[in-house]
């Protein structure tokens, strides 16, 4: 399909570069504020949100009002379901390990550091990975089955982030559970249910650009950089790194897929 605006989608990735670093910056000065990095990690959801939004005012006027309703209010449910489970999960909580470790290697002042290496490299990626929710919105056209599979992808998606992410919480609840691998419920299908449906999250939100190749084209980057991330960068390789000296974590992994849900292998 021809006629994708290029003019006013090259405009609106100025707007969603800006939203995605003014959250970033107002996270920034919170965290310093209460000596707690960690909150860059409820930053993250609320972050693709405010491009959601920002995106969905600038591209008044230019694409359907349908898809651009759908893609908008699908990114801001995933983003404030995934800030406010995060922001649940640290309550009381000190650092994240991770970022003690990073900081502590920090040459000079951590907080700096951080801005640079922490704050900033996630509003670029917040821009990056939202590719397909700011062109989606320019799409021209009425929706297709594209879009309605995209949203049915996105719906397995969420199932499993929030399913797999309810069951983990109640795992830890149970104090018998202390040390434990969990591999019961959408865990014992794969080790990773809540890395999979963001997966299946963003490649169903990229499916709503693709009745417009060009729309397509531009924004698939942005699947992939996020399949890469869940299956090669800091997603599942760094915490099955973290997990692997943890009593039966070996077994698990033997029965379990890695990533892509499959029955469970009988236990040995």
């Amino acid at each position: 399909m021809s006629g994708f605006p290029w003019a006013a989608f090259a405009q609106n990735l100025g707007f969603a570069a800006g939203a995605a670093f003014a959250v970033m910056l107002v996270t920034f000065a919170v965290a310093v504020r209460k000596g707690l990095h960690r909150i860059v990690d409820v930053a993250w959801g609320i972050g693709f949100t405010a491009v959601a939004l920002v995106s969905f005012a600038a591209s008044a006027g230019e694409g359907d009002d349908v898809r651009r309703v759908l893609v908008t209010a699908l990114t801001a449910v995933w983003g404030l379901r995934l800030a406010a489970h995060i922001a649940r999960r640290g309550r009381g909580h000190g650092e994240d390990p991770r970022y003690d470790a990073m900081l502590a290697k920090a040459p000079g002042n951590r907080d700096l550091y951080a801005l640079r290496m922490v704050y900033l490299l996630q509003g670029a990626l917040v821009w990056l990975v939202s590719l397909p929710v700011q062109a989606a919105q320019y799409v021209p056209g009425p929706v297709t089955g594209f879009a309605w599979a995209g949203a049915a992808l996105w719906v397995c998606g969420l199932f499993f982030e929030a399913v797999g992410d309810a069951q983990l919480a109640r795992f830890k609840r149970d104090p018998a559970n202390q040390g434990k691998v969990m591999d019961r419920g959408l865990w014992s299908w794969t080790r990773h249910p809540n890395y999979f449906g963001d997966f299946c999250v963003w490649w169903g939100l990229f499916l709503f650009t693709c009745d417009s190749g060009a729309a397509a084209a531009v924004s698939v980057v942005s699947p992939l950089v996020m399949s890469y991330l869940l299956t090669k960068g800091s997603g599942k390789p760094m915490l099955e790194r973290h997990m692997a000296q943890r009593p039966g974590f070996a077994e698990y992994v033997a029965r379990t897929s890695g990533f892509f849900p499959l029955p469970p292998k009988p236990r040995r």
